[in-house]
């Protein structure tokens, strides 16, 4: 080999085995410690008072997947509404969806 070359893959090596070793050892031990906060006491005492409020009153859902499902298909729609073609073709698709979830917050069938 060059000279060059020899000074080029010594300059350009990437860390060495013993600064990996060192990278895991602190990165393992901050996932511990954030372990550990996440099971203590302090973690669940946070969220105490909506566990309560949940508790004490039945009518209040453990869960928002009904919401989630009501608001789906917007979020699934952004995407492929992005691409309308032009502005023209976006403000009608904007006005289409109006319509059809109009209709179905007045309990129509918007197929029909």
């Amino acid at each position: 080999m060059q000279k060059w070359q020899t000074d080029f893959c010594a300059s350009s090596a990437g860390p060495t085995v013993r600064e990996d070793i060192q990278t895991i050892r602190s990165l393992k031990a901050e996932n511990q410690r954030l372990e550990r906060e996440l099971t203590s006491d302090r973690g669940s005492n946070m969220r105490r008072p909506a566990l309560t409020r949940l508790a004490e009153t039945g009518d209040l859902p453990i869960d928002n997947n009904p919401v989630e499902n009501c608001i789906r298909p917007i979020a699934l729609g952004k995407k492929n509404w992005l691409f309308a073609g032009s502005e023209r073709a976006g403000q009608r698709a904007a006005v289409i969806q109006t319509l059809l979830g109009t209709t179905k917050l007045n309990g129509l069938s918007p197929s029909a």
